[in-house]
């Protein structure tokens, strides 16, 4: 398993499968997976080193399945590895594992005639509502289930957010986030490419804050006049990590490369949501690097540094 502060030691633990970024109490981590299908972390502190280069199989296929995931009886998701790690075909999923999964369903089941018994457990326990806002002030609305409130909007890099309702299940705060979309013309995603760059350019606090604010207002306004039972409207501030400081306020230019693709040597200074803050070998200016770009890819670890383009290069 790669060391926080340091890459791989051996070659047995320098070959993963990542599955993104992740958070929990302790920070980031990106998320790996040996061939084995063991589950490994990578914590993302700083100064945590990420050298690796992106690998694709013999037919030159360079997105691999992620498993799937199932639905214990207390509602809680479990997640089961591809076994060999085949070719993504749907998504992040091959054919098999994408049967296998009782949660894909899980955006559309508010209008599914019926859900299967695992996708409803799941279902079945308290939903929030949240209208967050990234950097660029992009603002859209979106749902997470009780027990990740929190680590929903981390993940997401949400810079501002607020809660507007609370559901009493997963089904209702669905028919919510629909009917928020269609009256106030929030947006339900937005393209993790667009966070990143909007890291290098971003708006300033009070205008994002409040940009949020006023979204927020005009939700639960909407809200309060909807005739739909089993949720009540909220009025809660979310507060982001310590860290996203750090990269909301540290100039920076947009990582340079693909990082789903060729060699890579980074230094982590701070992580954002998926966005890293990272240093180059050889280069006085810092990085926004968008780490979702690595979820389904083979990494090797090893002495990998990444080549700015001469032209970005000199405009520095």
């Amino acid at each position: 398993m790669p060391a926080a502060g340091g890459t791989a030691a051996s070659a047995d633990a320098g070959r993963f499968l990542c599955s993104g970024t992740s958070w929990d109490i302790a920070g980031p981590n990106l998320s790996l997976h040996l061939p084995s299908g063991r589950a490994e972390k990578q914590p993302l502190v700083p100064g945590t080193e990420l050298r690796f280069r992106v690998l694709a199989d013999n037919n030159g296929n360079e997105k691999f399945c992620l498993g799937s995931w199932q639905v214990n009886d207390d509602g809680v998701q479990s997640h089961t590895p591809c076994p060999g790690q085949a070719p993504a075909e749907r998504g992040y999923q091959c054919s098999s594992c994408f049967i296998r999964d009782e949660v894909r369903g899980i955006h559309n089941s508010h209008r599914a005639d019926s859900i299967p018994d695992a996708l409803r457990r799941y279902l079945d326990q308290p939903h929030w509502l949240y209208v967050a806002t990234f950097a660029d002030g992009s603002t859209k609305v979106g749902t997470a289930a009780d027990g990740r409130k929190q680590l929903r909007l981390i993940e997401q890099g949400a810079v501002h957010a607020r809660y507007v309702a609370r559901a009493g299940d997963g089904l209702v705060v669905r028919i919510l986030e629909d009917a928020v979309t269609a009256v106030v013309g929030l947006q339900q995603a937005v393209r993790a490419g667009t966070k990143t760059a909007a890291l290098a350019r971003p708006l300033a606090a009070t205008e994002l804050d409040a940009r949020n604010a006023e979204a927020a207002e005009s939700v639960r306004s909407m809200l309060a006049d909807l005739a739909i039972a089993g949720f009540r409207t909220a009025d809660e501030v979310w507060e982001p990590p310590a860290q996203f400081r750090t990269v909301l306020e540290t100039p920076c230019e947009l990582y340079p490369c693909d990082p789903g693709s060729g060699e890579h040597g980074m230094v982590i200074q701070a992580v954002l949501g998926a966005t890293a803050l990272v240093q180059v070998d050889g280069e006085e200016t810092l990085f926004a690097a968008d780490l979702s770009r690595l979820k389904g890819r083979r990494l090797q670890y090893g002495p990998f540094r990444t080549a700015v383009p001469a032209l970005q290069a000199a405009l520095f």
